[in-house]
């Protein structure tokens, strides 16, 4: 059991919480058992991201006894390959069965939406082009833990799209981006020896750690237009972000290797700090 818990990297899932919470408080109504089903897919989709990315790293070499992250499953051999494609057929499963029903109640462009985050999810580490692998993982991230999750699940609530959900929307995926950022930045020496070429590789270390602060920079702006563009002062709850970004973004600035690690944990508590800053500025508002 331990095994299957840290494949599925408990500290990531906010990732999938905080674009549900924020995207729910930016609808007009809040509608409970649809909330909870997005909550479902957010968080399996993010499961199976991690489990993905298990499964296909180890296959292609890339996890090896020098890595610095957590211990992965497969490549540690604590769970064989087959029962992570189990898992990972189970994780798509639950999502698919809860948008499904989310479509039923809503709009069956759900399902061409929710085809496109399946195809992403294995395309992320998989395939014989892994887009992780070209750079393109901050785009990824952004784009479906950003802009699909949050106003998908504004969406799913009154079936319209504000303009607060898609300004909301900005903050909460380049949070996303960050912790990315971060990881892959700590990963250079593993990534560059298994030939992976992360956005951190191609950018070199400087340039990511700079990259990290014009994040949490555009994350400040994005709070402050989302404020602005509802009229909603109390989502500048959302800038109490900063506080764990500014320890993680001097951690960034010097640390190296596993140095990195407390970088990583102060940025997905960001994620959730700004997920309810956000969440709770827009439901007062």
């Amino acid at each position: 059991m331990n095994a299957w818990v840290e494949a599925a990297r408990p500290r990531t899932l906010s990732a999938g919480i905080t674009p549900v919470l924020v995207g729910a408080a930016a609808a007009g109504r809040f509608i409970a058992w649809r909330f909870i089903a997005a909550l479902v897919v957010g968080v399996s989709i993010q499961i199976g991201v991690n489990f993905a990315n298990d499964l296909f790293d180890a296959q292609r070499g890339v996890d090896t006894g020098a890595r610095l992250g957590p211990r992965r499953a497969v490549a540690s051999g604590l769970v064989s390959p087959q029962r992570m494609r189990i898992a990972l057929g189970i994780t798509i499963a639950v999502a698919a069965v809860a948008g499904l029903v989310l479509a039923l109640a809503t709009t069956l462009w759900l399902l061409v939406v929710g085809l496109a985050c399946f195809a992403a999810l294995l395309a992320y580490s998989g395939g014989p082009r892994p887009y992780a692998s070209a750079g393109l993982g901050e785009v990824f991230v952004f784009v479906f833990f950003g802009l699909v999750a949050t106003i998908g699940s504004a969406y799913v609530q009154d079936e319209s799209i504000s303009r607060v959900a898609v300004t909301a929307a900005v903050p909460v995926g380049l949070l996303a981006v960050a912790i990315l950022v971060v990881n892959n930045l700590r990963d250079i020496p593993t990534d560059s020896a298994a030939g992976k070429k992360t956005l951190a590789i191609r950018l070199g270390e400087q340039r990511t750690r700079r990259l990290f602060t014009i994040l949490c920079v555009a994350i400040l702006i994005g709070v402050l237009v989302t404020s602005a563009v509802d009229n909603a002062p109390w989502t500048l709850l959302g800038l109490f972000c900063l506080l764990p970004l500014e320890r993680a973004r001097r951690v960034v600035a010097r640390a190296q290797g596993r140095d990195l690690v407390p970088a990583l944990g102060a940025t997905s508590a960001a994620q959730l700090v700004l997920g309810i800053g956000l969440a709770v500025g827009l439901w007062i508002s």
